[in-house]
């Protein structure tokens, strides 16, 4: 075979040949082999906080979500005795 032969060989199936199943779900994993591959080359890069310094993140975290608890725990308790006084006042 020459090389236009193979040349216009390769072009015909670039174009008018659809991938076989196998062949499409083999690429599909490749693609997500190759996605793995490049997300754990980056998580190598990154530079990881120590024990003591995520223990504090997570303390301050706690604190806040229990300051906003405590905030919304009143408000909350501020509402239902404010409708428990309008629904009495509608009702006599």
């Amino acid at each position: 075979m020459a090389k236009n032969e193979k040349a216009v060989e390769k072009k015909g199936k670039d174009k008018g040949e659809k991938k076989g199943f196998f062949a499409s779900v083999g690429a599909f994993f490749g693609r997500i082999g190759k996605r793995l591959k490049e997300t754990f080359s980056e998580l190598k890069n990154v530079t990881w906080p120590t024990i003591p310094k995520a223990l504090k993140a997570t303390g301050v975290v706690i604190v806040i979500v229990l300051i906003f608890l405590v905030i919304v725990t009143a408000i909350n308790l501020g509402l239902t005795e404010l409708l428990k006084l309008l629904t009495s006042l509608g009702a006599a």
